[in-house]
């Protein structure tokens, strides 16, 4: 198919929050190697940042990768964002958590979406809202340009958290469904890569080549055991300085408290049998079946 025949999404909508203001994107001024790192949250966000710095940089392990990979769209961004970004002269990596709808998209740039079992993602998400500090709140709550009511302290009851996060759709952030469908529906566009938390785990080597294949990155040989090296989890924990917001500042016990466990299923031995079905229930209406069992597994993308 060739560019012109393609129909490129278009944006329909803004997104305001106490987290987000989506018309950042509105005049952003795209590069044509542009990388950008999509997911609705504690997907694996951070961690696919890491792969492709390690991927651009070469394995550079004195790379930090928070410091030059932003959060475009979160609305308490330095001033100068925008301006530090214009004057790097190395590959971009820029990080978003809008859906399709509410993002410019550029046929220039390269995203990687990142799905998650959303059970998985609500298991971080708590971990990530129980542990934030006053800064946090302060932040997000108290920065002019609020739009919506401030983020509470979250529910002590991580089961009652799950099910107000999936009877209101992501509440107290934003929807996941959204988020999801609206990723899978660009999924065939050529510059668009879905990846998946889950193969990152079975095989981080094997989909690190894929990635790098999908972004026109060549690797010597030599490289790809140091760069594999850093992407692990194990090293991330060890230089969470390097991966948290602000080295950590904004959370309880700082950047290890960012980079948590990095493993799935906690929720096994917590939900009951009738919120997990509710979840996988909700999953099927809202996203169809192929999209779900992308979610729940990471085949068939």
């Amino acid at each position: 198919m060739s560019e012109t025949a393609i129909a490129w999404p278009r944006k329909t909508r803004e997104i305001h929050n106490h987290h987000m203001d989506s018309t950042v994107w509105n005049d952003f001024l795209f590069r044509n190697d542009d990388v950008i790192v999509a997911t609705y949250a504690k997907s694996g966000t951070t961690w696919t940042q890491q792969i492709v710095g390690q991927l651009v940089f070469q394995g550079d392990g004195a790379i930090a990768i928070h410091e030059i990979s932003p959060w475009l769209d979160l609305r308490i961004m330095p001033p100068d964002t925008r301006a530090a970004l214009a004057a790097q002269t190395h590959r971009r990596i820029i990080k978003t958590h809008l859906p399709v709808d509410a993002l410019v998209l550029s046929p220039e740039a390269r995203y990687l979406y990142i799905g998650r079992d959303g059970r998985d993602v609500l298991w971080s998400l708590y971990n990530h809202h129980a542990n934030a500090n006053q800064l946090w709140y302060d932040a997000l709550n108290d920065t002019p340009g609020r739009v919506g009511p401030p983020i509470e302290r979250p529910d002590p009851d991580i089961r009652s958290y799950f099910r107000t996060w999936l009877e209101r759709d992501g509440h107290p952030f934003w929807s996941y469904w959204e988020n999801v469908a609206s990723w899978w529906a660009a999924r065939d566009l050529p510059n668009v890569r879905l990846v998946h938390f889950d193969r990152l785990k079975a095989d981080l080597a094997g989909e690190m080549r894929a990635i790098a294949d999908f972004l026109q990155i060549d690797i010597p040989a030599e490289r790809w055991p140091t760069l594999v090296t850093h992407c692990t989890f194990d090293y991330m924990k060890s230089h969470a300085e390097q991966m948290a917001p602000l080295g950590g500042a904004i959370f309880e016990g700082g950047a290890k408290t960012f980079i948590n466990k990095g493993v799935n299923g906690r929720w096994r031995d917590v939900l009951s049998s009738e919120e997990s079905a509710a979840y996988e229930a909700a999953a099927l209406e809202k996203l169809g079946p192929d999209c779900a069992r992308w979610l729940a597994t990471g085949e068939g993308a």
